[in-house]
């Protein structure tokens, strides 16, 4: 029984550590991550987000535009998630730059479809991130209401983590 609990400790230490050199800044991958529409956002509190990224949010709407890359006036969570994204990465310092009343996420999942490229924003500044697209406009059909993220591990905590299960089984 021995060895097993060594190599799940041994295992729980690798990805501490891995969390915490990428919340340091060291060695690990950073992510790319997008700010996109909830796919349980009502079409008008999308729409009132939308106007306001594209008004004095200072987002690019050009290509969200008639013509453009990524517009399509059939799908206003598509469409508001390219004006979300757009100020998400240029306001990545705030707190609420992925929020938008609450009918926007941060993803890691790529929105990109066809010619319309989104922009990412590589890391989390603050440890949040709603992983896998889930609740995703574009994406698959989980349910992220009640966030607009989930929140993440900083390498300390991770640490703390790993030194209660060590305790716990040693």
């Amino acid at each position: 029984m021995a060895p097993r609990i060594s190599s799940q400790l041994l295992f729980l230490f690798s990805i501490s550590l891995d969390a915490a050199l990428a919340a340091g800044g060291g060695e690990a991958a950073a992510r790319e991550l997008w700010c996109v529409a909830k796919n349980n956002a009502e079409d008008a509190a999308l729409q009132s987000a939308l106007d306001w990224a594209c008004g004095p949010g200072g987002a690019d709407c050009g290509p969200i535009q008639n013509g453009g890359p990524c517009y399509d006036a059939s799908d206003v969570a598509r469409t508001a998630s390219y004006a979300f994204n757009d100020y998400y990465v240029k306001n990545r310092n705030s707190d609420d730059s992925c929020s938008f009343s609450n009918t926007a996420a941060v993803t890691d999942l790529n929105p990109s479809h066809g010619n319309c490229k989104f922009h990412s924003s590589s890391g989390a500044s603050n440890g949040n991130l709603s992983g896998g697209g889930a609740g995703i406009a574009g994406a698959d059909t989980s349910d992220l209401s009640s966030s607009n993220s989930i929140v993440g591990w900083d390498g300390g905590s991770i640490l703390i983590l790993f030194f209660v299960i060590v305790r716990l089984f040693v």
